[in-house]
């Protein structure tokens, strides 16, 4: 997949801030705080809309309407970053447009001169915005993995994203050194208790960014596809009233984390509170649907990276 070029990827920032100016009514610093950028830059992205035609009577380009979805997904949900990306009915990729979103606002996180803990959850999309990273010197930040690396096999876990991101960051990384799920709660409990375990579970508590895949269950759900899971152990769950899943956690209709025999056997590190941590959920399609508006509701995540379409049947709900 072509990684995104710097011009359209400037265009694009450029259309965000016009947009976020000309027709949100956004101050220029409140622009630099949402996009993760100086005052000087947010000023000189608005010229730059300006310059370029992209601002006339309305904004002529492709994410106006994209623009205006994701403030309304804020608006009712009480999200703190939200990105919709145009939807392309006729992708063979179910991960064209919000891969690459989502790999510009990791990109833009690990731009910032302060050091930061950046959690990364597994996963397909994600995997595919990690992809999509450029080349860069990172070495005042910390990329910690918040789930196991290894495979139910015994195999690596190939869409575990911490060792692409090693790859092109150059920054400390931390995996996690264990499986998704364990075979018994007691099992987790023992292995937590390691002390490169605990390294990695205290530093994935105080993540400052968080970027998760939001997982759908059933049959051709990922836990099951990729082996974690039995098929009749996800349809015992499904019927219990799971809705979805991050990171191995199984969560519920209203967002609640089931209280059960899966999650007392999950080896990833809990899900960083919103209350510390910018929670980023990427993920799109109508099968992934009703697990992405448990997490809304939920509130286990406070930012979301999707395309239009999903996003105009989440503001249905």
């Amino acid at each position: 997949m072509a990684k995104r070029s710097d011009a359209q990827g400037r265009l694009d920032d450029a259309a965000r801030a016009g947009w976020m100016y000309y027709v949100a009514g956004r101050t220029q610093d409140e622009i630099a705080t949402a996009m993760g950028i100086s005052r000087q830059s947010a000023q000189r992205l608005v010229s730059l809309a300006v310059a370029e035609r992209l601002i006339k009577v309305r904004l002529d380009h492709p994410i106006a309407a994209c623009l205006e979805l994701g403030e309304a997904l804020r608006s009712k949900y009480g999200l703190r970053q939200v990105e919709v990306v145009p939807s392309d009915p006729g992708a063979a990729s179910t991960t064209v447009g919000i891969a690459e979103a989502g790999a510009a606002e990791i990109e833009r996180w690990l731009r910032r001169q302060e050091p930061i803990i950046l959690a990364v959850g597994t996963g397909r999309t994600l995997k595919a915005a990690v992809d999509q990273l450029p080349p860069m010197e990172c070495p005042q930040h910390r990329i910690v993995s918040l789930t196991g690396n290894i495979g139910p096999d015994g195999s690596a876990a190939y869409y575990n994203v911490i060792f692409s991101m090693a790859d092109a960051i150059k920054s400390r990384h931390f995996p996690m050194p264990l499986p998704v799920l364990c075979s018994s709660a007691e099992e987790r409990d023992t292995l937590h208790e390691q002390a490169l375990v605990r390294s990695t579970l205290a530093i994935g508590a105080q993540a400052d960014v968080t970027f998760v895949g939001i997982g759908e269950l059933g049959p051709d759900g990922p836990l099951c596809v990729d082996g974690f899971l039995a098929r009749d152990e996800m349809a015992k769950l499904v019927d219990a009233g799971a809705a979805g899943e991050i990171c191995g956690w199984m969560f519920d209709h209203d967002g609640k984390l089931l209280t059960d025999w899966i999650n007392d056997r999950v080896a990833s590190v809990p899900i960083p509170s919103c209350d510390t941590s910018c929670v980023i959920g990427i993920a799109q399609g109508k099968k992934k649907l009703p697990a992405i508006a448990a997490a809304l509701s939920g509130h286990l995540i406070n930012g979301l990276i999707t395309d239009e379409a999903t996003a105009e049947q989440l503001l249905r709900n």
